[in-house]
């Protein structure tokens, strides 16, 4: 407000043709008023591109926020694209032995059952006999039972959820007691962070945690911002596998 005012001002000085004299008369404009409207009219440019700077600058911080605030959240695996739709997501838990899946039918509660997945890799359930079950996931085993049970189920809807799983995840670097850690339960890397005392605060850069996993022969990273949840602000966790490595990186490094 105060600059539109400014530039008024020099602006109405400089289409002025007239001033007045010590003695109170009007007289012409001579070269003196011409060396004033020129110093006017710069005073006005100056002002006007001072705005355009403050507008632009303002402009240009909210898009870079938009843009972070919708980057922010997801886990990025590095130097892979987002995978195509109805592929399997990279942090699906993938059941093996020795995991104890519950399965459970809400139209149907005489079928429930919670199994423990044999060391052949299959579970037993109710009327149907056996099915394989290692190797899939919560989804795609609720699938599969959907079209073993098809005939029998006159609402075709059936839960199944992880009740245990016995598996190593090993945790390094800025954390309070770095090491192996035996998980009973699915983890998600910020819980396994805090199972291994949590973050050293003074060294840990939370928005660059990385996971590193061994899949399907490869070896693949994905960085996790974990100050986010943290913080309170939305963020997808981020489900570990049996064998992954959670690195903690320092905020300052020398290597």
């Amino acid at each position: 407000m105060v600059m539109k005012q400014m530039a008024g001002i020099a602006s109405r000085n400089l289409h002025s043709g007239a001033t007045i004299g010590k003695t109170g008369r009007w007289r012409q404009p001579g070269r003196g008023s011409v060396v004033s409207k020129l110093q006017d009219a710069g005073l006005a440019a100056l002002l006007l591109g001072a705005c355009l700077l403050v507008a632009g600058c303002q402009t240009t911080d909210l898009d870079h926020a938009i843009k972070e605030g919708e980057s922010a959240g997801a886990p990025a695996e590095v130097g892979k694209t987002a995978p195509k739709d109805g592929a399997r997501a990279s942090n699906a838990i993938v059941l093996r032995e020795g995991d104890v899946v519950k399965v459970v039918f809400p139209a149907a509660p005489n079928l429930n059952t919670t199994q423990q997945i044999r060391r052949d890799g299959k579970i037993a359930l109710p009327l149907v006999g056996e099915l394989t079950a290692a190797g899939a996931t919560l989804t795609e085993l609720e699938g599969a039972i959907l079209k073993l049970y098809a005939s029998q189920l006159v609402s075709k809807e059936v839960n199944v959820t992880l009740e245990s799983s016995f598996f190593p995840v090993f945790v390094t670097g800025a954390v309070v007691r770095p090491g192996k850690i035996m998980a009973d339960r699915p983890l998600t890397a910020l819980e396994a962070i805090m199972e291994a005392g949590g973050f050293d605060y003074i060294k840990a850069n939370l928005k660059a945690v990385l996971v590193i996993r061994h899949e399907e022969g490869q070896v693949k990273h994905f960085r996790l911002n974990l100050k986010l949840p943290l913080q309170g602000k939305p963020s997808e966790p981020f489900n570990l596998k049996p064998s992954d490595i959670v690195y903690v990186p320092e905020r300052f490094s020398f290597f």
